[in-house]
Order: structure tokens, then C-alpha cells, then sequence
């Protein structure tokens, strides 16, 4: 494979080369504010205007030409912003009016008798919490790949009062949606948008980045792994995995693919604001996005006055955390300011835990203005510990799920100090140790470095280039317990079966293997790694009574080291243009991915580990009679040896991208867009090879050969795919506060050396509305995944059926967004904001293969089982209800939230029902002072058990076994206080 240090380094020199000349030039215009122009209008006589539809700067230009009148305006204000124009025999006032029609601006007079034009907010209370305070002042909200125009979100510290907003919401048309080529607002928007302020984000209070997500109707969150690498779906898209769904900085991925986003991008305190995209334009603008696109925006740095942000919080669980961002213009330097950001924590995990985790993230930016564009340089650095959390045992008994005794459902964990660090024999292949240390100690270790460049420029004509340019490169080090991976239920058994050597121990080869190794073996045992303490199966009092439950499990240690580099650019043209009643923008680009990975999950084993908070390890020993140890069968507890898949394998993909994405307006109120992205995949591959071969010398135990070791050898492996990404969407605007649309997109994921793309396809269409304080959006969708492949459910009455096949997944659904606030007194302070969404996801058109059993055919049977079933990990219902109150004189606001997760099954067969469990958060954000602000918020307050997953992973499942199971849930009660202070 070529060197791809040679690579980025000559990408970089042709970056600098190329498009420095331009970049250093790029558009400042759109966002600086113009000297003010006042004064008032002329008179009430009629004359002929002409002012053609089209920017409407142009036209407020050509107004005051024509009519002799003068007016109070900021260019950033009405920068990018189109009217249907003005023509006839019209009074100044008249044209004046036709102009702004439908723009969100008005024109009042100030106080000395001027007339200005600002924008609308008559209405500031009426928007949504998800909508309110989201416009994008100064600059377009990029988006699911984003505009050209790269996020500048608004300054920290702006004004003199710097205390967290409640009340108002702009009106709608004062949102600039993200995803689109040029500035539109959720009424006129043809797709699915959800924008989340400041604020927003600070009534939620998200414990990790992934928490965010539950902001987003119709997203599904599965956010039970820790901090990093938890699971998330989108409209009825099966869960347990980020397929299709991405998470953007900036309006770009952090990675093309390799790991799931939340594992190289974290939200913090250099975040201003999220905007989501569904379906739409968001798989035309973003690789591998075909779901939707969570756009993080980064705050915009000041320019005029040097101002930050610091936040200080501290939870019940134990986490401590400060963040920073701080910014401020270079004073030798015109026109340029720079952003330095980060934040340190430390936590034990929500969890317990023998273990604190700690992690720093850092982010430099500079940015320069020229008078006809920008360019801005981005530099992020960070070391990462978390913790993770897979399936732990569940007790199960008379239908109701429970902890089991010594474990906590809501707070246990069964990592303890044994899984600190503990040397894995490996292939002396894979690294030329011979052996592999896993830690939890370490958790999952993150280390990492990005260098970004963003640019535009603006030309004359209406066009504009732009440019962005990122290179990250991270060594992801994970490492994790995995319960009954393997065994499964089976493997949950009393301490006293897996010691009888029988066929019911999960362990019966090993003992077996123990009574030939051992002569005079007349029974086993079990040492604990922790204190030494040997407890024979003859004591059988003692094994029952092992941590009140008497168990045994097995547990795979599992690392994986990823180490990721990755290059990603997004550049083209945009051409804006209008004519008589219409405008349309025009944008034609491409993007270019290199990624290198290289792939080490060789030297995996498993132990065996007692079911408690903080769980021991064990040896098993060969005893005799008399009590006596004879031998040890196990190595430090390690009782079986291998890989985890390939074990060891890399990659070099690249992905060569042009779209071209069209927006047309006729008379601003009917709105036309389509879009089209043909990609070029191609993938080479290496996997690792493996077969048996001996432990390294000296190792103990009885198991001294690896069955599945890497021996040095490859298969090599090639593939490439080309699909192309379609969207068309169009939007009515009946009124100022009324609006439909629909929409048709079909775009894909790309698979590697699979040669076959998998395919989305999906439907929607909806109505927004505003107006009498009630504001919101309705939305049915369709979603489409086609012929796909999934993993067997269970049917306990006939094990035959199950089995894996191929079928089509269809869900249609309906997401609410709605926000109500009295208009009236005394309920104004009152407000109820409401997200829900219902799904019917359904498997239709299974396929299987001949399938012979006892010489019949049973495909048809297992075809009928299938169909009509709900795909595992997908519920059909989600819903968040949240009533607020805002203090008086803007203090602050109190708020309660109730979240609902619908059923779900653990298995494709829906066989394995885990409950619907409901969610109540209560808290506080008070402004202490106009720049400082205490945010209290606390989590789950009923004690609500809720599971995300049930054993096994991936669809497949068992029945529950003695009446336990394997699962993995949302944590108990918890609180977090922060304390934000604005300078």
C-alpha cells in the first residue's frame, strides 16, 4: 500500500499551492456590518418603481435610488436574503412593504423619527425550544456536509447582558436552515431541520455527546455504553449500530469511516448550537449520511473585543470537569482574531468503579477577513480515557425485571481491580511480544490530532468558491469486558454446575481436560485471584452462597487498537441568480477521503469471573479429597485463547465524490430543490490469516496451544463501489406562519470491499405552522431498506427457524415538534414543548436459502416466522414532554422533562421482549448574576429500570436461563451542577 504520510503530505503541499492564492482572499462581506443608512421615507406620492425580484440588498439599493428615500439597515442582516421585488405604480411605504414581504424583516421608526429595517420579533416567544434562539446571525448554518459558507455561530459575549435567554424564540423565518447551498429558514425548508441553541443544550444537560441526539425527533438513542461508542438509529432503522447516521463539526466528519463518530468527536464548551438533518439533502452533502446529520456549530470568534467562557461541573456519580473558550481579535494583526478552547475531566464513569478515567481536549482556531472573503485554520488535540459498558446479568422472575443479588441494576459493574491490567499470551506474529496487556485501568485510550482549513471567496456575478480541507489521525486503544459473549445465557450457571464435571458445566471440556492432567483429581475448585482464598466444590454451602447469588460467568477480554488517518475535502462553486419573480442557486462541488487503518484484535481471552459489583476473577483447580490443590487449569484465570474476527487486518480506502445541488424560488413562496452526489469507493484490504499454535513458554495452565492465532500470513482483498445519491424536495408557503412540504431522497452507505453499497430510500412530507403562541412541525416519513441481510431471532417451540436470511425493512412514521407558550398573562412565562414519534418498522420479503430438515424444506416456515416481525432494537414509540416555566426578570427557568421509550425486542424473531420504561428529569438554571449562571439538573428521578439490549448482541438471543439474563440498561438516579460563567 502507498506510504500515506507521502500522501497527506503532498495533499497538504497541493492544498497550499492550489488554493492558498484564493483562500487568502475568501468573504468577510456576508457577516461584517455596513455603516448605519438612515433616515426616513418618502413621501406618500405614487411613482413608478421597478425593482426586480432577486438579493435583497440589491433591491434595498435600487430602492432608495428610485425613491429618494433613505433607510436604517445592517448588511449582515439582509445578506443572502431574496425578495420577490416590487414593481408598479406603488407608494414608497407600499414598495417598501412588497420588498420585505416574506423576507422576517420589517421597518419600524426608532426613536428620532428614522426608519429602519431589523428583523421581526413580535413573535419571540412563539418558537420551539428546539427553533428558538437558532438563527445564524451573520452567517448560513452549514449542515449535513454543510453550506460553503462554514459555521460562525454568535459571539460568547455580545451586549451587557451575557445571562442564559428563556423567554423568546425569533420568528420562523429567521432560521437559516442547515444542510441546503444558501440561506433558507425552517418555514421555506424542504427538509426535516431541528436546530438546538444554547439554551437547548443547557436545559438538556448532556451527560455524553450522544445525549444530544435525544434532542432530535425520530432519533433513537442507545446511550448505555459510557461516555464514547454507544448506538443510535434514525425513522425505524435497526438499532444497535450508527449505520447511516452522522455526527459533524463545522458542517464536515471528523472521519470519513474507521470508528463511530462519538469515538474522535466530543461535544463541549466551543460548541454553540446543533442543527440535525434527516433524509434530504443530508446523504448528498455528507458521506455515508444517508439517515441524518448532526451538525455541531462552533462559536464565532470575536472580533471586536477580547470575551470567553468558563464552566465548571461536577456530578453525583463523581465526574469533575472544567471547560474554557476564550477568544479575541489580534490587535497587530487587522481583521484576524483567534479561539483557543479545551476542557479536562476526570470520572469514574456513571458506574461504579475501582478506576478514574481521565481526559483532555483542545482546540486552536484563527481566523483572517478580507474584504472579499475568509479563511479560518483549525487545530484539535486530545488524550481520551473512558469507561465501557457491555451486558451484565439481570435477574428475571414472574415476568418482572430486577437486579441480581450483589449487582445493582442501576449503578453496578462488574469490572473490579482484576481487570486492571492482565497479560494476554498472543501470536508472537501480530507485534513480536508474544503477549498483549489488556487494561480496564486504561479503559478505552483515545489519543489523537486534526488540522483543518476553512475558506470562501466571493466573486462578482453572484459567485463565490469555497474550500475546507481536514487531516485527523487518532490511535484508538479500546478496551473492554464482555459477559457471556459466546456463551450466552448458558454460560450464567451456579458456581456448583460449572465445577461438577458434567455436560451441563459451561466449562466440561476444560474439567475433563483437568482430570487427565491432574491424576488423583477428585474434584475442582475455585481460587479467587483477589485474596487467594480456594473454596472446594465439596463446600457446597459456601458455593451457593457465593455474593448472595452463587454464580459463575464467563467473560471475553477484548482489545482493539485502531490506528486511524484520514483525509477529507469538500470544495466547489456556488452561483447565485435571478430574474423576473425567481432566484436560484446553483451549487456544483466534489469531495476526496483517503483513509488508512490498521486493525490489531489478536490476543483476546476469556476468564472467569464471579456476578458482583466489581466482580473477581478465578482460577479453576484440580483438588483432591483432602482439599488439596493439585494444578491449576486456567492462567491467571485466562481459559481459552484467540482473535476477535480477523484479529489483524488494514485498509486503504478512498472516496472520490461530485455533486451538484440546485435551488430554485418562484415569487419566495414555492420553493424547488434536487440533488445529486456520484461516488467513487474503492478499498484494498489485508486480514490476517490464523490457525493453531502453541502458547508461549512458560505460560501456566492446561491450555497451552491458541487455536486461532495469527501465523503471519494474508489474504488480500479488493472491492469498489459507485453509487449515486439522489434528493428532490419542494416547499409551499401558503402564509408568513404556514408552510408544507415533501421530499424523496435515496443515497447509500458505503461497505468497503463489499461491492454492493446498502441503500436507503425515503419518503416525507410535512407542514409547519406558527402562530397564537404554538409553533411546530408534523412529519410522516417512509423509509426503505431493501433486501438486506439479519441475524436469526429465537422461537423457543421450534429451534429450526432460526436462522439468518435476507429481507426488505420498511417503517412508516409520523414526528411531532410542537412548542406552546401563552400569549396572554399571567401564562406567558409558561411553556410546554412536546417531540414524539411513531414508527411501524416491519421485515416483509424474507428470503432464505433451501433449508433441509429431516429431509423437508423448511425455508417457507422460517420465511412466515420473519415477515411482519419488527426489526430487533427498534421501538415504535419515543416521546419527550417538557413543561417550563421562566423565572421573572429573566432569572432563569425551572423545567421537568418526561422521556418514553416504547418496547423493544431483543431479537429479529421478537421473541425477547424488553419493556418500554419512561424517564423524569427535574431541574434549575438560574442567572446568579447577568454573566454567570448555576444549571442543576437531575436525572431519572423515579429510579426507572430501562434496557437498551438483551443478550446476545447483534440480533441473535437466547432464552432466559435460570432466571437470569444478560442485558445492558440506563444508569440510576443521578444529578449534575455546573456553573457557567460568561467574561
Amino acid at each position: 500500500m502507498p506510504n500515506p504520510n507521502i500522501r497527506h503530505a503532498l495533499s497538504a503541499a497541493l492544498l497550499t499551492t492550489v488554493c492558498w492564492p484564493a483562500l487568502t482572499q475568501a468573504a468577510e462581506s456576508m457577516a461584517a456590518p455596513q455603516p448605519a443608512r438612515a433616515i426616513t421615507l418618502a413621501s406618500a406620492a405614487e411613482t413608478m418603481i421597478d425593482i426586480p425580484a432577486g438579493d435583497l440588498r440589491t433591491a434595498l439599493e435600487s430602492y432608495i435610488r428610485q425613491t429618494g428615500s433613505q433607510l436604517i439597515y445592517k448588511a449582515d442582516e439582509v445578506a443572502g436574503i431574496s425578495t420577490k421585488g416590487a414593481q408598479g405604480r406603488l407608494s414608497a411605504q407600499q414598495a417598501l412593504d412588497n420588498i420585505l414581504a416574506n423576507t422576517g424583516l420589517t421597518v419600524h421608526r426608532d426613536p428620532s423619527g428614522a426608519a429602519v429595517v431589523s428583523r421581526k420579533s413580535d413573535r419571540a416567544a412563539t418558537a420551539t425550544p428546539a427553533l428558538r434562539n437558532a438563527a445564524a446571525q451573520g452567517a448560513a448554518a452549514e449542515g449535513a456536509a454543510a453550506q460553503p459558507q462554514v459555521a460562525q455561530a454568535t459571539p460568547a459575549t455580545t451586549g451587557t447582558d451575557d445571562t442564559v435567554q428563556m423567554g423568546g424564540a425569533p420568528d420562523l423565518q429567521e432560521i437559516i436552515v442547515t444542510g441546503l447551498r444558501s440561506k433558507r429558514n425552517l418555514l421555506n425548508a424542504s427538509v426535516a431541520i431541528t436546530a438546538v441553541n444554547e439554551a437547548d443544550l443547557a436545559q438538556k444537560a448532556p451527560r455524553s455527546t450522544v445525549d444530544v441526539l435525544e434532542m432530535i425527533p425520530g432519533i433513537f438513542v442507545e446511550g448505555t455504553a459510557g461516555p464514547v461508542s454507544n448506538n443510535y438509529s434514525v425513522r425505524g432503522l435497526p438499532g444497535g449500530t450508527q449505520q447511516f447516521v452522522r455526527l459533524i463539526e463545522d458542517g464536515m466528519p471528523a472521519i470519513y469511516g474507521g470508528l463511530n463518530d462519538d469515538e474522535v468527536f466530543q461535544n463541549d464548551i466551543s460548541i454553540d448550537r446543533v442543527e440535525a438533518l434527516q433524509g434530504g439533502s443530508s446523504g448528498i452533502l455528507t458521506p455515508n449520511a444517508a439517515g441524518a446529520s448532526i451538525n455541531f456549530i462552533s462559536r464565532k470568534l470575536n472580533f471586536d473585543e477580547a470575551g470567553g467562557i468558563a464552566r465548571i461541573t461536577g456530578t453525583t456519580y463523581g465526574d469533575r470537569r472544567g471547560d474554557l473558550w476564550f477568544s479575541s481579535p489580534i490587535p497587530d494583526l487587522k481583521d484576524t482574531a483567534f479561539a483557543i478552547s479545551g476542557y479536562y475531566d476526570s470520572t469514574p464513569g456513571v458506574r461504579s468503579s475501582p478506576f478514574r478515567y481521565e481526559t483532555y481536549h483542545v482546540k486552536g482556531q484563527l481566523e483572517h477577513k478580507f474584504e472579499d472573503g475568509w479563511i479560518r485554520f483549525t487545530v484539535k488535540d486530545w488524550d481520551e480515557h473512558d469507561p465501557y459498558y457491555a451486558d451484565q446479568p439481570y435477574a428475571y422472575n414472574n415476568g418482572t425485571i430486577s437486579s441480581v443479588p450483589g449487582l445493582d441494576t442501576q449503578f453496578g459493574n462488574i469490572i473490579g481491580k482484576g481487570f486492571a491490567n492482565v497479560s494476554v499470551p498472543d501470536s508472537c506474529y501480530a507485534n513480536g511480544q508474544c503477549f498483549r496487556n489488556f487494561s480496564m485501568q486504561d479503559g478505552i485510550h483515545a489519543t489523537g490530532h486534526q488540522f483543518r482549513v476553512d475558506g470562501e471567496r466571493e466573486f462578482d456575478h453572484g459567485i463565490s468558491l469555497f474550500a475546507r480541507g481536514r487531516y485527523t489521525e487518532t490511535d484508538w486503544d479500546f478496551n473492554g469486558v464482555f459477559a457471556g459473549s459466546g456463551t450466552g445465557n448458558g454460560g450464567l450457571a451456579s458456581a456448583l454446575t460449572y465445577l461438577t464435571p458434567t455436560s451441563a458445566s459451561p466449562i466440561y471440556d476444560l474439567l475433563q481436560s483437568g482430570l487427565a492432567a491432574f491424576p488423583g483429581t477428585t474434584q475442582f475448585g475455585i481460587r479467587n485471584l483477589t485474596n487467594g482464598q480456594v473454596t472446594a466444590a465439596s463446600n457446597a454451602a459456601a458455593l451457593n452462597a457465593l455474593n448472595g447469588n452463587g454464580l459463575l460467568q464467563q467473560t471475553v477480554l477484548n482489545r482493539q487498537l485502531v490506528k486511524l488517518r484520514d483525509w477529507g475535502s469538500d470544495f466547489g462553486a456556488k452561483w447565485d441568480t435571478s430574474g423576473d419573480g425567481w432566484t436560484n442557486s446553483l451549487t456544483v462541488g466534489g469531495m476526496i477521503y483517503a483513509t488508512d487503518i490498521a486493525n490489531d484484535q489478536s490476543g483476546v481471552s476469556t476468564v472467569i469471573n464471579d456476578v458482583k459489583n466489581q466482580s473477581n476473577i478465578y482460577d479453576i483447580v484440580a483438588m483432591n479429597s483432602a482439599g488439596n490443590v493439585l494444578g491449576t487449569l486456567g492462567n491467571n484465570g485466562l481459559i481459552s485463547y484467540g482473535n476477535w474476527g480477523a484479529g489483524i487486518s488494514a485498509t486503504h480506502q478512498t472516496s472520490k465524490s461530485v455533486y451538484v445541488n440546485d435551488e430554485f424560488a418562484w415569487n419566495q413562496d414555492l420553493h424547488f430543490d434536487f440533488g445529486v452526489r456520484y461516488e467513487r469507493e474503492d478499498t484494498v484490504g489485508v486480514a490476517g490469516n490464523s490457525s493453531p499454535q502453541p502458547i508461549p513458554a512458560g505460560v501456566g495452565g492446561i491450555v497451552q496451544v491458541n487455536p486461532n492465532a495469527f501465523n503471519g500470513t494474508y489474504n488480500y482483498t479488493s472491492g469498489h463501489e459507485s453509487p449515486v445519491h439522489v434528493t428532490a424536495g419542494v416547499n409551499y408557503t401558503i402564509a408568513q406562519n404556514l408552510s408544507v412540504y415533501a421530499r424523496y431522497a435515496h443515497a447509500y452507505q458505503t461497505q468497503g470491499t463489499n461491492p454492493q453499497a446498502a441503500a436507503l430510500s425515503l419518503y416525507e412530507g410535512g407542514v409547519t405552522y406558527s402562530d397564537y403562541g404554538l409553533t411546530g412541525t408534523v412529519r410522516g416519513f417512509r423509509t426503505e431498506f431493501k433486501n438486506q441481510t439479519w441475524g436469526g431471532g429465537v422461537n423457543p417451540a421450534d429451534p429450526n427457524l432460526n436462522q439468518g436470511f435476507f429481507a426488505d425493512s420498511e417503517t412508516n412514521g409520523v414526528d411531532v415538534d410542537l412548542y406552546y407558550r401563552p400569549q396572554y398573562e399571567p401564562l406567558s412565562a409558561f411553556g410546554v414543548h412536546a417531540q414524539a414519534t411513531y414508527q411501524d418498522p416491519t421485515f416483509s420479503n424474507v428470503k432464505v436459502g433451501f433449508i433441509d430438515v429431516n429431509g423437508t424444506n423448511i425455508a417457507p416456515q422460517v420465511a412466515a416466522f420473519y415477515n411482519g416481525k419488527i426489526p430487533g432494537r427498534t421501538p415504535k414509540i419515543l416521546y419527550a414532554v417538557t413543561p417550563e416555566y421562566n423565572l421573572p426578570n429573566n432569572k432563569g427557568q425551572i423545567y421537568l422533562r418526561y422521556k418514553y421509550v416504547g418496547r423493544i425486542f431483543a431479537d429479529n424473531g421478537n421473541q425477547v421482549e424488553l419493556p418500554g420504561y419512561g424517564v423524569v428529569t427535574i431541574g434549575a438554571i438560574y442567572n446568579i448574576t447577568p454573566a454567570m449562571t448555576l444549571n442543576v439538573s437531575v436525572d431519572n428521578v423515579t429510579d426507572e429500570l430501562g434496557l437498551t439490549e438483551g443478550n446476545p448482541r447483534q440480533g441473535f438471543t437466547q432464552q432466559v436461563v435460570n432466571g437470569y439474563f444478560y442485558g445492558r440498561g440506563i444508569v440510576g438516579p443521578n444529578a449534575m451542577v455546573s456553573l457557567t460563567a460568561k467574561f
